[in-house]
C-alpha cells in the first residue's frame, strides 16, 4: 500500500495534479504467455512491450495512446494473471484486476489450444464486467483452427473473436469490433505543447526509481520491491506542476553487463537506454547510503552524450541521519567523482516521504527552461566579440578568428562557430568558449555541444 503521505498529503503538499487521459481505455488481460504483449504491440504498430517466452515478463501495466480506425484510445498491457501467489504473482494479479475494473473495454486473451483452470478462475473473477469483455482466442493461425473458436462461446461471453497476434490474422476484424463496441464513448486526444517536461528516471536497481514515480503520481504506478529487476518495461505517468506537464518515464535498473544474465533484463536495460531518446532530462537516482559507482558514471555519460539535462538525485537521504553540512560534503565528493557533469544540480531526496521532491521539481523546470532557451545570432556574436578580445587563439603561429557563431538547436543544445581556420583548435579553447556560454548566456545547469568549422 502507499504510505500515508501518498494517500493523504501529496497533493496538498506539492499541489501536484495527476493528468488522466479522458480517452476510452482498453485493457489486454490474460494469463502469462498467452500473447498479451504481442497483441499490445500489434495494435500499437510498434514494439513497446517486451515479449519473451519467460512467464511473467510483464509486471507493471503499460499504457499507450493508439488510434484505431481513426479514433483515439488508451491501450493497457497488463501482467499475467495467476492463481499461484508466490513472488510477484499476487501483486501482478491484483494490478491486472484493478486495471480491468477501470477499463472501458476488456480484451480477455485465451490460448485457443490451452484453456486451463487459471483461465476459468480468472473468467469467474471478471464476470461482473462481462458486458465490456471481448473474448479473444489467440494463436488461431489457420482456417482449420477457426472451428476451435466456437467452443469458447460456452463460457457465456457474448462476443468471441479468433486471432493470431503473432501473424496479424483477423486483426482488422478485432479493430472493427473495438470501434463498434466503444462507439458511444469518446474523449479528446492529448495535445502536445512546449510546456511538457519529459523525465527519464534512471539508475542502478533498488535506488528508489519506482518509489519516486509512485510518489509523484499519487498511486502505485510501478511495483516496488527489493528484488533487482522488478521494473522491466518503461512505465509512464503524467502530472501537472506549476503550469508544466511532467511526463515521468520510470525505467528498469541498469546493471553492469557482466551481471545481466537473462534475456529479459537485457531487453529491459536496452529499453531504458533508448528512453534517453524520448526524454528532455534525466533524474539519475543514486542511493545516498552507497558509494557512487562506475555504472552511475556510465549512465551519466550516456545522458550527456545525448545532450539531456540531468539532476543527480541522492535518494534515501532520510535514512542517513544527516549531520549539519553533511550534504555539502557529499555534494563536493560527488562533484569530484562526476567532473564531466559539474553543471548538473545535486539534490537530497526521500522518495518514500517526499522530502526534497518540491525542490527537485523546481530544479527540473529551471533545467528545462535552459534546455529550451534560444540565443539570437546577433546577441551571440556581440558576446563572441567580447570573448575573443580576452583570448587570442593561434595555430602554428597564425591568428585564428571566429567570423561568427550561431545556436543551431535547442533540447539538445548546440552551437556552431565559424572560423577562418578550424583545423587544430585545442580543447582548451573549446573549454574556454563553453565556460563563457555557461556563465554569460545562462546555460549553467545543462549540457551542450560546440562545433568549430572553417569558413574561409
Amino acid at each position: 500500500m502507499l504510505n500515508s503521505i501518498l494517500q493523504n498529503g501529496w497533493k496538498q503538499r506539492l499541489n501536484l495534479k495527476p493528468i488522466k487521459n479522458s480517452l476510452p481505455r482498453i485493457a489486454v488481460i490474460g494469463k502469462p504467455n498467452v500473447g498479451k504483449s504481442t497483441l499490445f504491440n500489434r495494435l500499437l504498430g510498434r514494439r513497446r512491450s517486451i515479449t519473451d517466452p519467460t512467464p511473467g515478463v510483464t509486471r507493471d501495466s503499460l499504457e499507450e495512446m493508439i488510434e484505431i480506425n481513426g479514433k483515439p484510445y488508451v491501450l493497457v498491457d497488463t501482467g499475467g494473471y495467476s492463481q499461484n501467489e508466490e513472488g510477484f504473482n499476487k501483486i501482478v494479479t491484483q494490478k491486472s484486476l484493478s486495471t480491468a475494473q477501470a477499463a472501458d473495454m476488456i480484451l480477455l486473451l485465451l490460448d485457443v489450444h490451452d484453456i486451463d483452470a487459471n483461465d476459468l478462475h480468472f473468467l469467474d473473477l471478471l464476470r461482473p464486467y462481462a458486458e465490456k469483455i471481448i473474448l479473444v482466442a489467440n494463436k488461431v493461425d489457420n482456417d482449420q483452427q477457426e472451428s476451435n473458436v466456437w467452443n469458447l462461446y460456452q463460457y457465456g461471453i457474448e462476443k468471441v473473436i479468433g486471432i493470431s497476434a503473432a501473424h496479424g490474422r483477423n486483426l482488422i476484424q478485432l479493430k472493427n469490433e473495438i470501434t463498434f463496441f466503444l462507439a458511444d464513448k469518446g474523449g479528446e486526444a492529448h495535445q502536445e505543447s512546449d510546456r511538457i517536461i519529459k523525465i527519464a528516471i534512471m539508475g542502478k536497481p533498488n535506488t528508489g526509481k519506482s518509489t519516486l514515480t509512485n510518489f509523484l503520481m499519487g498511486e502505485e504506478k510501478s511495483i516496488v520491491s527489493d528484488i533487482p529487476g522488478t521494473t522491466r518495461d518503461t512505465i509512464e505517468g503524467h502530472f501537472d506542476y506549476k503550469n508544466y506537464e511532467f511526463q515521468i518515464l520510470d525505467t528498469a535498473g541498469i546493471r553492469r553487463k557482466g551481471k545481466v544474465k537473462e534475456d529479459v533484463e537485457y531487453y529491459s536495460v536496452n529499453r531504458a537506454i533508448k528512453t534517453l531518446d524520448e526524454a528532455s532530462l534525466v533524474f539519475l537516482m543514486v542511493d545516498s547510503l552507497d558509494e557512487i559507482s562506475d555504472q552511475d558514471k556510465k549512465i551519466a555519460s550516456l545522458a550527456v552524450k545525448k545532450g539531456r539535462g540531468m539532476i543527480l538525485v541522492l535518494n534515501k537521504w532520510d535514512l542517513r541521519g544527516a549531520k549539519p553540512n553533511e550534504f555539502e560534503a557529499v555534494k563536493d565528493k560527488t562533484r569530484f567523482l562526476f567532473p564531466h557533469i559539474n553543471f548538473a544540480p545535486i539534490l537530497p531526496v526521500s522518495a518514500k516521504t517526499g522530502d526534497g521532491v518540491d525542490a527537485l521539481l523546481k530544479a527540473s523546470i529551471q533545467v528545462f527552461q535552459q534546455l529550451s532557451k534560444r540565443i539570437e545570432t546577433n546577441d551571440l556574436n556581440k558576446k563572441i566579440q567580447l570573448w575573443t578580445e580576452n583570448y587570442t587563439l593561434r595555430i602554428k603561429g597564425k591568428s585564428v578568428k571566429i567570423r561568427y557563431g550561431t545556436q543551431v538547436s535547442v533540447n539538445p543544445l548546440k552551437f556552431i562557430f565559424f572560423l577562418n581556420r578550424a583545423q587544430g583548435v585545442r580543447k582548451e579553447y573549446e573549454s574556454y568558449m563553453k565556460n563563457r556560454i555557461r556563465e554569460d548566456l545562462g546555460f549553467d545547469k545543462v549540457p551542450f555541444s560546440v562545433e568549430f568549422r572553417s569558413n574561409s
